[in-house]
């Protein structure tokens, strides 16, 4: 088979193609049935009607106080706690899940937690288990929003926030690194990942973007078929939903659209602060293919140059922040509505206040998705105009995060009329430490700590003039 790669089987004429058996969650997920394939000899099938509420209110919470690391880390301690251990799930259930996950706009590890929690306990599991997903890292970053804006621009906290500015750049690449390895598998893929990139620079909006390149990739694959989705990738759709399914479906898109629109109606009406940020982040939550760092340039090119809420180095204190904390990066958005709020709403309750509505518009559309689309899992098409669709903005989203890493350069590495030092020595260090497995949070409180004591010391250390 071309390039080595062995294809995942999910049933006698079901392969997963090879961008689900590349990710590396999914392979690890892949190489290890035997757990469940145990769980399954002594206990039977999977019973989830057996399942206490209890139970599973313990799980969900277990994993959204310890799901450090990004998406992939997190997937795969979703996949150990539901497979492996308990064995709520058999394996093709979930890369089905996973495959899924990854199409829609949003944060895919956020995502699947509430698809599982739909399939251990139905509507009400998904909001538990997507919501708890988000809560431990929501009151951590919005502690450290609060802590942050508090402190100001005192010495050890300007060090700390220079040191981790490198470490994000460093985490960024290789975050970046990584998404390119496993999503540009065509020269065409790769064309309109340079493409989506130079008109993001050029200043292109990233909403514009996205929907250009699903546009593209349609044309593209209607003259090439293979062009963008290799033909040993294409799979057809599963059996489609009977009536009453049907029916069920339709029924909780009107109810769930209309709550959504709702909801963003009245915090529209409230208008000032409040209506610009639940109107940005639900644009951004819309446009979120590929995860967080895809979509932050757009973010940071509103809240920093349109709306003024944060300085550039602000911005890169709060991604810092949000790669300490459990849960999904794009909480990210919560340290945004937080500044934003409060230099606008003014203290701590106006600063809650903007995090809580960044954080209802960010994850209100991946709720509604989920909740409405759980029961497609499996009828997913995996060629035609939908693939081609997908496969184009995966390239978007390589060109995106190479943006991000340009932003962030720019400012953690090149402040006005100097060179940063100590966050080009962090940058190299976390890099190469990242690359041997160290885990995040450790690295970024190393780094943290390292530049504080800088602070502390010599405020002006490692930082040349140009």
């Amino acid at each position: 088979m071309p390039g080595g790669h062995r294809l995942l089987r999910l049933g006698p004429d079901r392969p997963l193609g090879r961008p689900d058996a590349l990710h590396p969650a999914a392979l690890r997920a892949a190489r290890r049935p035997h757990a469940a394939r145990r769980l399954g000899r002594r206990r039977g099938a999977p019973d989830v009607s057996a399942i206490r509420p209890g139970a599973a209110l313990a799980v969900w919470l277990r994993i959204g106080c310890t799901s450090f690391g990004g998406p992939v880390a997190q997937i795969d301690l979703l996949h150990r706690e539901v497979v492996e251990r308990r064995g709520w799930l058999d394996e093709r259930s979930f890369l089905h899940a996973l495959r899924l996950c990854n199409a829609l706009p949003g944060p895919e590890a956020q995502q699947l937690a509430c698809w599982l929690g739909w399939r251990v306990g139905g509507l009400r599991g998904a909001l538990t288990a997507g919501g708890l997903f988000i809560l431990p890292g929501l009151v951590l970053i919005l502690a450290l929003a609060w802590l942050y804006a508090s402190l100001g621009e005192t010495a050890w906290m300007t060090g700390a926030v220079r040191a981790l500015g490198g470490a994000v750049i460093a985490l960024v690449l290789a975050a970046g690194l990584r998404m390119g390895r496993r999503v540009v598998r065509t020269r065409w893929v790769l064309a309109l990942g340079v493409g989506a990139g130079a008109a993001m620079l050029l200043g292109a909006p990233f909403p514009v973007v996205v929907v250009a390149g699903a546009a593209l990739g349609v044309l593209l694959g209607r003259v090439r078929p293979a062009a963008l989705v290799p033909l040993e990738d294409q799979v057809d759709p599963g059996a489609p939903l009977d009536p009453a399914e049907r029916r069920r479906v339709v029924r909780r898109a009107l109810v769930g659209g209309a709550l959504w629109l709702g909801g963003l109606g009245a915090l529209l009406l409230v208008g000032g602060v409040i209506a610009e940020l639940a109107g940005l982040f639900t644009v951004a939550a819309l446009v979120t293919f590929g995860g967080a760092y895809a979509v932050l340039p757009f973010v940071a090119a509103a809240a920093v140059d349109r709306f003024g809420w944060l300085t550039p180095e602000q911005m890169v204190a709060g991604l810092a922040l949000g790669e300490t904390t459990p849960g999904p990066l794009i909480l990210v958005n919560a340290f945004v509505g937080f500044m934003a709020g409060w230099a606008a709403l003014g203290g701590a309750a106006g600063g809650i206040a903007g995090g809580l509505v960044a954080t209802a518009a960010t994850f209100a559309p991946s709720f509604l998705l989920i909740g409405v689309g759980a029961p497609l899992v499996e009828r997913v098409p995996q060629r035609g105009p939908v693939a081609d669709a997908l496969a184009a903005l995966q390239g978007v989203v390589a060109g995106a995060i190479a943006v991000l890493a340009v932003f962030l350069v720019g400012t953690a590495l090149l402040p006005t009329g100097s060179i940063d030092l100590l966050a080009a020595a962090v940058a190299v260090a976390v890099f190469a430490l990242r690359h041997l497995g160290l885990p995040v949070p450790a690295l970024l409180a190393a780094t943290a700590l390292i530049g504080a004591l800088v602070g502390v010391l010599d405020p002006g250390l490692l930082l040349v003039a140009r």
